[in-house]
């Protein structure tokens, strides 16, 4: 019991490590990316131009960092249970933008961060992830992540068509899919290397989809990022992570929770509490308006990252 409970802190503490390492880099990516020419949208020389400025090179970094420690944690804990953790990002995110923008909390902002905590708090308790032996069914694993990547590239397409109406938060609920879908294979390429060491993780397929779904969510997020603010796109990339997440782990991975009446009941809520309050965090006023955006999409006139 006490090594269990040991085990559980640690990856409490890398989660919880790694979604302050994504919420802080997001914002950061976002303040630079919204001044990225709207010429580059969803287009990989945007990340060319934005790799031009430290301040977006610092947000990547630090994205680095907590993608590293969301492995760590995922290494040692289900995707069930690490993927709501890493949805505190938000928490994060609106710590930094507070101090950008000056504004208090206020009961939008109390209420959404009392949801999140506790719809988090709820889901784990209730659910009780913990593991299990991966689904042999090679199919329902290909159906599974078939549906989100799909799912992602329909939302992509949609976005083309509402640039600057739905189109970022669309983008960002696809790249949150991708990065749910790379949080799974994170977790297979780990217990790969576990079993057969670098050979094993090298002639499998697992980490080169990894490289490919994490840049391809990078040019949905900035692209997003680009053309709204953080309020139009960070609570729809937050939600959907650890929806995808969850449904792989579930599906294919082996993870399994309580499914009595009671547990799923709490469990439901637990998920609703999550998605609620990061809808409340993520449209706060201390989020960037993208006021910036707006008059230069009016105008059409790009202006110069700095």
């Amino acid at each position: 019991m006490i090594e269990v409970r040991s085990v559980s802190l640690q990856i409490l503490i890398l989660a919880i490590a790694a979604a302050s390492c994504l919420g802080f880099g997001f914002v950061l990516q976002q303040n630079v990316a919204q001044r990225a020419p709207l010429n580059d949208y969803l287009s990989p020389r945007l990340l060319l131009d934005l790799m031009k400025v430290p301040r977006w090179l610092g947000g990547i970094g630090l994205m680095v960092v907590g993608m590293a420690l969301g492995a760590a944690a995922l290494g040692q804990g289900e995707v069930s249970l690490v993927e709501p953790l890493l949805a505190t990002n938000l928490l994060f995110a609106l710590m930094l933008s507070r101090r950008q923008t000056k504004q208090p909390l206020g009961r939008q902002g109390w209420s959404g961060l009392a949801l999140l905590a506790g719809g988090v708090t709820a889901f784990i308790v209730a659910g009780q992830p913990h593991g299990g032996s991966a689904s042999g069914d090679s199919f329902r694993q290909w159906l599974i992540i078939g549906v989100m990547v799909g799912a992602a590239l329909l939302l992509t397409g949609y976005a083309k068509r509402s640039r600057l109406n739905a189109g970022p938060a669309l983008l960002a609920t696809a790249a949150g899919l991708l990065y749910g879908v790379q949080d799974a294979l994170t977790r297979m390429t780990g217990e790969r290397f576990a079993d057969g060491g670098l050979s094993a993780v090298l002639t499998s397929w697992q980490p080169y989809a990894i490289v490919a779904l994490g840049l391809t969510g990078l040019v949905l997020v900035q692209s997003a990022f680009e053309t709204a603010s953080l309020r139009m796109s960070l609570p729809a990339l937050t939600a959907a992570q650890p929806l995808a997440g969850i449904l792989c782990g579930v599906g294919f991975l082996g993870d399994r929770l309580r499914t009595d009446a009671g547990a799923l009941a709490w469990e439901s809520a637990g998920l609703a509490g999550i998605v609620v309050g990061i809808i409340l965090l993520g449209t706060h006023q201390a989020m960037p308006c993208g006021a910036q955006q707006i008059k230069r999409a009016a105008a059409v006139v790009p202006a110069p990252l700095s």
